[in-house]
Formats: structure tokens, C-alpha cells, sequence
């Protein structure tokens, strides 16, 4: 197929008049976006050596694809430096492999919105914040990849409210869902290096991300403790699904984990052996399956499996966990899938610097 040639738009000399331009043609997330003119598009360009027609993602349902230049307009309109562009572009080449569900993750009734977990050390190149106030504002590299991510999905992939986005109530993380992890501190390998990367590379993980959960635990002094209360809330009846978990495990609450000595292997197999619900309980709300329960209790099923329940996950890696926030204050975090079966799986892809 032949490359399209950008089209310029022709709007009034007058940045408010550019803006309402912008809301008049639907570009926006609801909130005024940046006029997405010829020089910082090209400017973001240039963070990336490829062609502008390149294709880095496609959408498996409509066909659209994104070439880097519809990727830059987009950043810039969500307020990215060319520098974050890497990330961004990153994040849609790991979206865009088929085990990630690109489409149903974007479409369902579920609400979800792709988390994006930067590692290694091109988040601190580019000022990412992997400290306090970690999903919060007021970082412009985390707030706007995140709604650059965003508005990608609704102008070029068409995902559009209401219509061909049908979540039910949605969540925040649909505005804005991008974090750095924190390597200061953290006793554990950082993601990038569990990912086979090489040393020094740096990644984008995804993930299609339900509402935030507020783990809060202040008077945990012991491993068992502070994971016991993440696995309560990884298996409310809200929540608990086969689906994947993401645990972001604040500084505080991983200081106890890490100076018992726990891996991050053996914090999972805790999380997911407590994170159960029994059949009888399933039943009394209306959410047991027995097609569930059988392919998670089936030939393969991990040693960890208790009969008569039902575990979050299909096996213990089905938990990302890793540590982020600020280094006062007992507030973990868990995030569930989209999907209450294997909707999406987790994604990663090496930011590179092309330029």
C-alpha cells in the first residue's frame, strides 16, 4: 500500500482558535491538547531516524495502522518532548504483538487502559518519576506518554467512546496510565534485566490495566504480612478473575519483603497462593465457571493449586511485581486486568534511541 501524505490543515494564526480547532475535528481526550504544528511534529520526528511512513503498530479488528508520523503528531499534542518519543514509540510496538489482545483490550466493557511500566535507566535520561506520587500529576515525561498512548487510540485506532470503546464506567488510567520504575532502593533485578535485555538497555512493559486498588498496610512488619494484605485484594470478589495482576509494592512495604531475603519468585508464589477464593464462595456470588476452574485445576496446573478454590492467575508469574512510590507511607498498589480470562498477556519492548 501507498504512503499517504500527511494532511495540513490550514487553521487561524491564534493558539485558542488552534485549540478549538483541535476539539472542533475530535482529537482530544476532553482536555485542550496542543496544536499539533508542521515544525514540532517534525521535531519529534527526529527522535526517531525511520522513515515517517515507517508502521509500528497495527489494529488487528479495523486494520488501521500507526506510522511514526501519526505517533508524533499525537505526542505532540499530548505535550511529549522528542525525547519521550522513544518510549512512546516502545510501547506500541509491544502493544502491537498478538498476545497483548489490542483490540479487545481497547473495545470491551471492561475499562481498561494500557499500563506502561518504564525500566532502566532512560526513564531518569528523560525525568521520568518512579518516586512519590508515582500514578499521580505533576511529571511531564509520565503524564503525557501516558496520554499520548491515549490519544493514539482514539485518532488513529479509532477506539472512540461510546462508540467503539464500550467500557461501562472506565477508569482515570484512560487519561494518563504511564510509570517508571524505582531502581534506588529496590533490592530486587530491575524488569529490564529479568527481560533478556542487554546491560544498560532500558524497556516499556504493558499491560492492560482495570482501576487502581489502594493497598494500605501501616502496621505490617513482616513479609507474610504486608503480601497477605495485597493477596486480600487481589482476590476480592470485585476482582478476582485468571486474569493477570500487577503489584507496585511502595519502598516501605518492599524494605520488609526485601530484608527477609524474599525474591521476587518466592513473593509471587506467596501472593498467588493466598489470593483464592473457594468454589462455595465463587457460587454464592454468581461469578464461579466451571470451564475456569477446569483449566486452572487441569494437568498443567502449578503445585501451588489448591483443590476447591479458585487462585487469581493461572500460575505464580501471572504477578508483576515491582516498586515505585515514595519512601514514606504503607500504600502499595494492585491493578487487575481487563478481562476475567487470559485477555491480555504482559508485553515488553527495548526502547531504542534512533536518532
Amino acid at each position: 500500500m501507498a504512503a499517504v501524505a500527511p494532511r495540513i490543515h490550514e487553521v487561524p494564526d491564534d493558539l485558542l482558535a488552534a485549540i478549538d480547532y483541535c476539539y472542533d475535528q475530535g482529537w482530544t481526550d476532553g482536555l485542550p491538547v496542543v496544536p499539533p504544528v508542521v515544525d514540532r511534529v517534525k521535531a519529534m520526528l527526529a527522535a526517531d531516524a525511520r522513515p515517517p511512513e515507517t508502521v509500528i503498530a497495527i489494529h488487528p479488528a479495523t486494520g488501521l495502522d500507526l506510522s511514526l508520523h501519526a505517533a508524533a503528531v499525537n505526542a505532540v499534542m499530548a505535550g511529549c518532548l522528542p525525547e519521550y518519543f522513544p518510549v512512546l514509540v516502545a510501547s506500541f510496538e509491544a502493544m502491537n504483538q498478538p498476545d497483548f489482545n489490542f483490540h479487545g483490550s481497547t473495545a470491551s466493557t471492561g475499562g481498561s487502559a494500557p499500563l506502561i511500566v518504564v525500566s532502566g535507566p532512560y526513564a531518569d535520561e528523560i525525568g521520568m518519576n518512579a518516586d512519590v506520587n508515582l500514578f499521580g500529576p505533576g511529571n511531564r515525561a509520565n503524564g503525557t506518554i501516558g496520554r499520548a498512548t491515549r490519544l493514539i487510540l482514539r485518532n488513529v485506532f479509532q477506539m472512540i467512546p461510546g462508540i467503539s470503546d464500550k467500557s461501562t464506567q472506565g477508569n482515570p488510567g484512560k487519561y494518563s496510565f504511564c510509570i517508571a520504575e524505582r531502581s534506588r532502593g529496590n533490592p530486587w533485578p530491575l524488569l529490564v534485566e529479568t527481560q533478556g535485555y542487554a546491560k544498560g538497555a532500558s524497556s516499556v512493559t504493558v499491560y492492560a490495566g482495570g482501576g487502581f486498588c489502594n493497598v494500605e498496610n501501616h502496621g505490617g512488619n513482616t513479609p507474610e504480612h504486608v503480601l497477605s494484605s495485597v493477596a486480600d485484594a487481589m482476590a476480592n470478589y470485585g476482582c478476582i478473575t485468571l486474569g493477570q495482576s500487577v503489584v507496585i509494592l511502595a519502598p516501605e512495604h518492599m524494605g520488609i519483603v526485601g530484608a527477609a531475603g524474599w525474591s521476587r519468585e518466592k513473593a509471587q508464589d506467596y501472593l498467588f497462593s493466598q489470593a483464592k477464593r473457594s468454589v462455595e464462595g465463587m457460587k454464592n456470588v454468581g461469578k464461579f465457571r466451571d470451564r475456569e476452574y477446569d483449566a486452572q485445576h487441569g494437568d498443567n496446573a502449578p503445585a501451588l493449586v489448591q483443590e476447591g478454590f479458585l487462585h487469581r492467575g493461572m500460575r505464580p508469574d501471572d504477578i508483576l511485581i515491582t516498586m515505585g512510590g515514595g519512601d514514606a507511607g504503607g500504600h502499595s498498589c494492585f491493578i487487575p486486568s481487563w478481562s476475567r480470562g487470559r485477555g491480555s498477556i504482559f508485553q515488553h519492548a527495548e526502547i531504542k534511541k534512533r536518532s
